[in-house]
């Protein structure tokens, strides 16, 4: 099979018939094999029904309903899961994402020889409370991570099926998505500027809480990507310094205790720093090696991404 889209969903069933038609005819012109995986996130307004209509009418889709909302990158990593295509395309159910770009991002994975392809919305007919922080967002995340892409949460991407089959995505870490693949080894990533289309139907699901949890994500991806094998590495090494430096100010102060004779260092607010900086840091250095034994312990610590073997 060429293509999968998969396409993640809470509660469209106003736009899921126009989408619907609208790939339909895309994928007509195109001729490519394909499959549509709708992954109905726990709606309650009736998506489910209209997607077992739709595919009872047309072979191409699939369908998967969670029992309650458990959140888009859930509903992606089970897609992902569902997927048979050689290229995975993602796109909301909303009609903010074209259907017209399958194409370009197919021969962006195909010909070109891209791992993954996001999308950016260059031009977005957003409300300006979504688009400053999504700036925001994007820059940050830019310069924390390395990869260039001007749109790091666009909805509207498209994979390698190996890439997919790679990486896990959970909590709400599908925004990093491009960061997630590039620490999995799939470092060819590219950007397309694609077209946005205004809301149509129903609301947005963007809310601030998503931007906050948004930046905890990206700390979470880059410790875990660096250190997720090697946790002491983090731990053992920032505590170590932080054991140290409270050891030499507590050497320092005995020794200008011995020379001086003063005998109320005590009363120095250095005392009680040095006192501290030893303390955390042997707590640091305690908590890597529990990290390295609870590491070393789990199933996956020996899991590694091959892309080849002879």
């Amino acid at each position: 099979m060429n293509i999968s889209i998969v396409i993640p969903l809470l509660n469209e069933v106003e736009s899921l018939p126009e989408l619907h038609r609208w790939i339909t005819d895309v994928m007509e012109k195109i001729q490519l094999s394909y499959e549509i995986v709708f992954v109905d996130d726990g709606s309650n307004d009736g998506s489910w029904d209209l997607i077992k209509n739709l595919s009872e009418k047309d072979p191409h889709i699939k369908g998967i309903k969670f029992t309650r909302n458990y959140g888009k990158s859930a509903a992606l990593n089970v897609g992902f899961q569902k997927a048979e295509g050689d290229v995975v395309i993602t796109m909301d159910a909303d009609l903010q994402d074209s259907p017209e770009e399958i194409l370009p991002l197919y021969k962006m994975i195909t010909e070109d020889g891209y791992d993954l392809v996001s999308g950016w919305k260059k031009k977005r007919f957003d409300p300006i409370t979504k688009t400053i922080p999504t700036k925001i967002y994007n820059g940050v995340t830019r310069w924390m991570t390395g990869i260039e892409l001007h749109d790091m949460n666009c909805g509207l991407k498209a994979y390698k099926k190996a890439v997919v089959k790679n990486i896990e995505v959970y909590g709400e870490m599908h925004r990093y998505i491009p960061v997630i693949s590039k620490w999995a080894g799939f470092s060819n990533i590219g950007e397309k500027v694609v077209a946005h289309q205004a809301r149509k139907y129903g609301k947005t699901k963007f809310g601030i809480s998503r931007f906050i949890n948004g930046f905890l994500d990206l700390f979470s991806i880059m410790f875990i990507g660096k250190f997720g094998k090697r946790p002491m590495h983090f731990f053992g090494g920032v505590g170590t310094i932080t054991f140290m430096s409270g050891i030499m100010i507590l050497l320092y102060l005995t020794i200008v205790k011995i020379i001086n004779q003063v005998y109320r260092i005590s009363e120095r607010p250095l005392f009680y720093l040095g006192i501290l900086l030893t303390i955390i840091g042997l707590q640091l250095f305690i908590a890597g090696f529990l990290a390295e034994l609870i590491t070393r312990n789990a199933p996956e610590r020996n899991e590694y991404g091959v892309s080849d073997k002879i």
